[in-house]
């Protein structure tokens, strides 16, 4: 049996957990510049509230209804993420974490144990441990546990529960849950599905294993498979390693000077470069590209350059070096730049590079500079210590974070203090 464990509304959960004061109040959480609304409370889809809309459409309605508004805080939701990880790790040994708020638990070993009741365990402890209220499904395969998941936040009798082992019970969850809803199931499957009178996830499950592979290939078979209670997706308890990372924000402000897109393509090369050293690889190829906002009335410049490097690197000093001249070569004045990126691609494990015979890279002693500097900023905080390049924070630049809550659990100054 699978669990699959599903915090609500995780980002504005977070956001209450530290504030009482609005727990009972709607609340929005704001993508990067405070552009739009990425997560929305129970009350805020109440209101209307769309996912994805832009922030300015609903400032009435913020103001109408005293909705509680905030930036996005991605560094508290990390590590509320990280405990809430911790804390369904205490319940089996086997675990896949599959998103920032959703994991897989694996509850086959339990034998005689009543899974109901050890889900309701599973629910109590992590919100009294971590104050993150879950939802969890759980049944014989990973996308029946996302059908069953979704019905236990929908239904006042599961109330946040659900486990599907009566055969009658997942035909009638099945029955319940349009094709559209699957796992999987993208917007054109769910239009041909559609058209061909298959309308639910029961029908799907009734279709010959021919005409299903014929039409939506041999992972359109498994996922049928899985709804039949055929398990065919295992738990990946290890996370593979990403093959290409790309670090890219827009601009609080439009920039002008190469100075400014220096700076922020600088940070954005050394967070790849943590990333590439986070997950145990090196980068052979860096692209850096740059654009001007296109919803706007101005010139339009869009454009990007590749280099492979000499041999495979995850150094800040490396990665920043060859960024920069990258940048260089595309940038040209007169444009308003509204957005810059950094890509590392063709990655390698980091304990098999292999050095060009010309090869200048003093591996051993970027290594070394690279541990300490991560060692420093994980004692202290993030970005203490890092390369010159990459500008300040209050640069024009930087994103806008208007309605920023503090990181109670990753600076000492914003602990909450106690008063008796």
């Amino acid at each position: 049996m699978i669990a699959l464990v599903d915090c609500n509304n995780f980002y504005a959960s977070c956001e209450r957990v530290f504030n009482p004061a609005i727990r009972a109040k709607p609340v929005v959480v704001l993508s990067n510049n405070d552009g739009c609304v990425i997560a929305r409370s129970a009350e805020s889809k109440e209101l209307g509230i769309r996912m994805g809309e832009p922030y300015f459409m609903v400032k009435k309605l913020v103001k109408q209804h005293g909705i509680e508004v905030f930036s996005s805080n991605y560094t508290l939701y990390g590590d509320m993420s990280n405990r809430v990880m911790k804390t369904l790790a205490e319940f089996t040994p086997n675990l896949e974490v599959y998103s920032i708020d959703e994991s897989f638990l694996d509850l086959g070993h339990f034998y005689g144990k009543d899974l109901t009741q050890y889900a309701w365990q599973i629910k109590n402890t992590v919100r009294n441990w971590t104050g993150i209220p879950v939802g969890i499904g759980v049944a014989q395969t990973k996308t029946l546990a996302k059908i069953a998941n979704r019905l236990a936040k929908k239904s006042t009798k599961a109330n946040g529960v659900l486990v599907l082992q009566e055969p009658k019970h997942i035909k009638a969850a099945l029955q319940r849950t349009e094709v559209a809803d699957i796992w999987g199931i993208g917007r054109q499957h769910a239009k041909f599905l559609k058209s061909r009178n298959i309308c639910t996830a029961y029908d799907l499950a009734q279709q010959p294993d021919a005409w299903v592979k014929k039409n939506m290939t041999v992972v359109g078979l498994r996922m049928v498979k899985e709804l039949q209670g055929e398990a065919c997706l295992e738990l990946e308890e290890v996370p593979p390693a990403k093959k290409n990372i790309c670090t890219s924000r827009s601009f609080g402000n439009p920039v002008k000077e190469l100075t400014a897109l220096e700076e922020a393509t600088a940070l954005y090369a050394s967070k790849c470069a943590y990333k590439l050293r986070k997950q145990g690889s090196c980068t052979s190829a860096i692209t850096v590209f740059i654009t001007t906002n296109s919803f706007a009335d101005t010139k339009q410049y869009y454009n990007s350059k590749t280099i492979q490097l000499p041999s495979p690197v995850n150094s800040d000093l490396h990665l920043i070096q060859y960024a920069t001249f990258a940048l260089r070569s595309i940038y040209r004045e007169g444009y308003i730049y509204k957005k810059c990126g950094v890509i590392v691609s063709e990655l390698v494990p980091e304990n098999t590079i292999q050095l060009g015979l010309f090869s200048g890279a003093d591996t051993g002693k970027h290594r070394d500079l690279m541990q300490a500097l991560d060692g420093l900023n994980q004692k202290y905080g993030q970005a203490t210590v890092k390369s010159a390049a990459q500008g300040s924070s209050k640069s024009d630049w930087f994103l806008k974070s208007e309605h920023v809550s503090p990181c109670y659990t990753t600076r000492l100054s914003d602990v909450i203090i106690a008063k008796l």
